[in-house]
């Protein structure tokens, strides 16, 4: 499990490519990497993925299919960057909200507003998974933990304080760029279920 809380952003130092496999090797910040084992979760943009060596402070991942299907890990280059989290333990303080590491899809960024002390930025979600947005609900963008601000038909947008914009990937991001997003499980837990019970009452 994971908080959506940045941990650090890494750099992409090696990439290796095969046929619809993937493994690259990232540069963690300082200190990071410390008690780190072959095994451990690591979030990549909100990815879950398993630590396969450790050499120092460079960590490799295997992308498998899935994983560069569902993904912006595939289009990364050696020098990109990625926003990291380690997996939470039991105790640790839960400062954004319970995420699973499972990526549903990817949203392109529309549009962003500047203001002096923060950026709004606007999202475009695939027209299946509009359903499970809620203004104020919780939603992972590359592995953050943010609140939607707004909606707008299928766009959602979330609201970055200089913080965010400094601690992460998302105030690197352009136009046109597209961001890992994981929809908050409770919320979609509990759509999916009244879907169900309605279908079954024969009311949708």
């Amino acid at each position: 499990m994971f908080t959506g809380i940045v941990q650090g952003v890494g750099t992409v130092v090696t990439v290796e490519e095969e046929t619809q496999f993937r493994r690259h090797v990232v540069a963690f910040p300082e200190g990071m990497a410390e008690g780190l084992e072959t095994g451990a979760s690591v979030s990549h943009n909100g990815c879950c993925l398993s630590v396969t060596r450790i050499e120092g402070d460079r960590v490799s991942f295997d992308l498998m299919r899935e994983t560069l299907r569902l993904t912006n890990l595939g289009a990364l280059s050696v020098g990109d960057h990625v926003n990291l989290e380690r997996a939470a333990r039991i105790g640790d303080e839960i400062g954004g909200h319970a995420m699973s590491g499972h990526v549903i899809c990817q949203a392109a960024l529309e549009e962003f507003e500047e203001a002096p002390n923060n950026r709004r930025l606007w999202f475009a979600l695939p027209d299946e998974h509009v359903r499970f947005l809620f203004e104020k609900g919780y939603i992972g963008v590359d592995g953050i933990s943010l609140t939607i601000g707004a909606l707008e038909g299928g766009r959602f947008c979330v609201d970055l304080i200089p913080e965010t914009l400094m601690r992460t990937t998302l105030g690197e991001r352009m136009l046109g760029d597209w961001v890992n997003i994981e929809i908050d499980p409770q919320t979609q837990a509990i759509v999916e279920t009244v879907e169900r019970v309605m279908a079954a009452r024969g009311t949708v």
